[in-house]
Protein backbone atom coordinates (compact mmCIF):
# COMPACT_ATOMS: atom_id res chain seq x y z
CA UNK A 1 0.00 0.00 0.00
CA UNK A 2 1.45 3.34 -1.09
CA UNK A 3 1.35 6.24 1.33
CA UNK A 4 0.58 9.66 -0.02
CA UNK A 5 3.02 12.47 0.58
CA UNK A 6 1.57 15.34 2.64
CA UNK A 7 1.24 18.60 0.74
CA UNK A 8 1.16 20.93 3.73
CA UNK A 9 4.50 22.49 2.81
CA UNK A 10 3.63 25.84 1.28
CA UNK A 11 5.76 28.41 -0.44
CA UNK A 12 3.48 31.44 -0.23
CA UNK A 13 0.03 32.74 0.57
CA UNK A 14 -2.21 34.79 -1.67
CA UNK A 15 -4.76 37.26 -0.38
CA UNK A 16 -7.86 38.39 -2.22
CA UNK A 17 -10.36 40.98 -0.97
CA UNK A 18 -13.82 40.71 -2.55
CA UNK A 19 -14.41 44.39 -3.21
CA UNK A 20 -10.82 45.21 -4.24
CA UNK A 21 -9.22 42.16 -5.86
CA UNK A 22 -5.89 40.48 -5.35
CA UNK A 23 -3.38 41.84 -2.84
CA UNK A 24 -0.69 39.52 -4.20
CA UNK A 25 1.48 36.86 -2.61
CA UNK A 26 2.73 36.91 0.97
CA UNK A 27 5.46 34.93 2.71
CA UNK A 28 4.19 34.90 6.29
CA UNK A 29 0.70 34.66 7.77
CA UNK A 30 -0.03 34.73 11.52
CA UNK A 31 -3.29 34.71 13.45
CA UNK A 32 -5.50 32.18 11.67
CA UNK A 33 -7.14 31.00 14.88
CA UNK A 34 -10.32 30.89 16.90
CA UNK A 35 -10.67 30.77 20.67
CA UNK A 36 -13.76 30.07 22.73
CA UNK A 37 -14.14 31.81 26.07
CA UNK A 38 -15.14 29.42 28.83
CA UNK A 39 -17.66 30.36 31.49
CA UNK A 40 -17.27 28.45 34.74
CA UNK A 41 -20.40 27.76 36.76
CA UNK A 42 -20.26 26.30 40.26
CA UNK A 43 -23.54 24.55 40.84
CA UNK A 44 -24.69 24.37 44.46
CA UNK A 45 -24.76 20.84 45.83
CA UNK A 46 -22.54 19.49 43.04
CA UNK A 47 -19.10 19.90 44.59
CA UNK A 48 -17.32 17.26 42.51
CA UNK A 49 -16.68 19.51 39.52
CA UNK A 50 -17.30 22.90 37.98
CA UNK A 51 -19.48 23.22 34.89
CA UNK A 52 -17.50 24.68 31.98
CA UNK A 53 -19.83 26.27 29.45
CA UNK A 54 -18.83 27.63 26.03
CA UNK A 55 -18.89 31.40 25.74
CA UNK A 56 -18.08 33.85 22.96
CA UNK A 57 -15.72 33.13 20.11
CA UNK A 58 -12.72 35.39 19.59
CA UNK A 59 -10.72 35.78 16.41
CA UNK A 60 -7.27 37.34 16.59
CA UNK A 61 -6.11 39.74 13.90
CA UNK A 62 -4.40 38.19 10.89
CA UNK A 63 -0.94 39.60 10.21
CA UNK A 64 0.62 39.17 6.77
CA UNK A 65 4.25 39.93 5.94
CA UNK A 66 6.29 39.92 2.74
CA UNK A 67 9.20 41.60 0.95
CA UNK A 68 8.19 44.63 -1.10
CA UNK A 69 7.00 43.76 -4.59
CA UNK A 70 4.88 45.36 -7.35
CA UNK A 71 1.66 44.50 -5.42
CA UNK A 72 2.78 46.66 -2.47
CA UNK A 73 1.34 49.77 -4.12
CA UNK A 74 -2.03 47.99 -4.50
CA UNK A 75 -2.07 47.20 -0.78
CA UNK A 76 -1.22 50.78 0.16
CA UNK A 77 -4.01 52.08 -2.13
CA UNK A 78 -6.55 49.68 -0.57
CA UNK A 79 -5.58 50.59 3.01
CA UNK A 80 -5.71 54.33 2.34
CA UNK A 81 -9.03 54.04 0.49
CA UNK A 82 -10.75 52.72 3.62
CA UNK A 83 -12.83 55.44 5.23
CA UNK A 84 -14.66 55.54 8.58
CA UNK A 85 -17.94 54.59 6.85
CA UNK A 86 -16.25 51.63 5.13
CA UNK A 87 -18.34 48.52 4.60
CA UNK A 88 -16.54 45.44 5.82
CA UNK A 89 -15.89 42.87 3.13
CA UNK A 90 -14.86 39.26 2.71
CA UNK A 91 -11.34 38.07 2.05
CA UNK A 92 -9.67 34.80 1.20
CA UNK A 93 -6.21 33.65 2.21
CA UNK A 94 -4.95 30.70 0.17
CA UNK A 95 -1.86 28.61 0.94
CA UNK A 96 -0.12 27.54 -2.27
CA UNK A 97 2.40 24.79 -2.89
CA UNK A 98 5.54 25.14 -5.01
CA UNK A 99 3.52 24.59 -8.20
CA UNK A 100 0.98 27.29 -7.34
CA UNK A 101 -1.81 24.82 -6.49
CA UNK A 102 -4.08 25.85 -3.61
CA UNK A 103 -3.50 23.58 -0.63
CA UNK A 104 -6.01 25.23 1.68
CA UNK A 105 -8.13 28.38 1.71
CA UNK A 106 -9.49 30.39 4.64
CA UNK A 107 -12.43 32.66 3.88
CA UNK A 108 -12.79 35.52 6.35
CA UNK A 109 -15.94 37.54 7.01
CA UNK A 110 -16.26 41.23 7.84
CA UNK A 111 -12.64 42.03 7.05
CA UNK A 112 -11.04 45.44 7.23
CA UNK A 113 -7.41 46.59 7.41
CA UNK A 114 -6.38 47.95 10.78
CA UNK A 115 -2.67 48.44 10.22
CA UNK A 116 -0.17 48.60 7.38
CA UNK A 117 3.52 48.95 8.08
CA UNK A 118 5.86 49.84 5.27
CA UNK A 119 9.57 49.13 5.08
CA UNK A 120 12.36 50.78 6.97
CA UNK A 121 14.56 52.12 4.21
CA UNK A 122 18.23 52.30 5.11
CA UNK A 123 20.86 52.39 2.35
CA UNK A 124 23.53 51.54 4.93
CA UNK A 125 21.74 48.37 5.99
CA UNK A 126 21.79 45.00 4.31
CA UNK A 127 18.20 43.92 4.97
CA UNK A 128 15.28 43.03 2.76
CA UNK A 129 12.62 45.77 2.69
CA UNK A 130 9.39 44.23 4.03
CA UNK A 131 5.82 45.33 4.59
CA UNK A 132 3.13 43.96 6.89
CA UNK A 133 -0.64 44.15 6.79
CA UNK A 134 -2.91 43.47 9.75
CA UNK A 135 -6.55 42.53 9.17
CA UNK A 136 -9.41 42.37 11.67
CA UNK A 137 -12.24 39.94 10.92
CA UNK A 138 -15.32 38.38 12.50
CA UNK A 139 -14.76 34.75 11.73
CA UNK A 140 -14.41 32.11 9.07
CA UNK A 141 -16.88 31.36 6.27
CA UNK A 142 -17.48 27.99 4.67
CA UNK A 143 -15.37 26.70 1.78
CA UNK A 144 -15.40 28.63 -1.49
Amino acid sequence: MALSTPTALSIRFTVRVDDYGSLGSWTKCEGLAVEHEVQEYQEGGMNDYVHRLPGRRKYPNVKLTRPLDPDSATVARWVTSVSPGFQRTQAAIAALDAGGTVICRWNLSDVYPIKWTGPTLDVGGNQVATESLELAHNGFLGPS
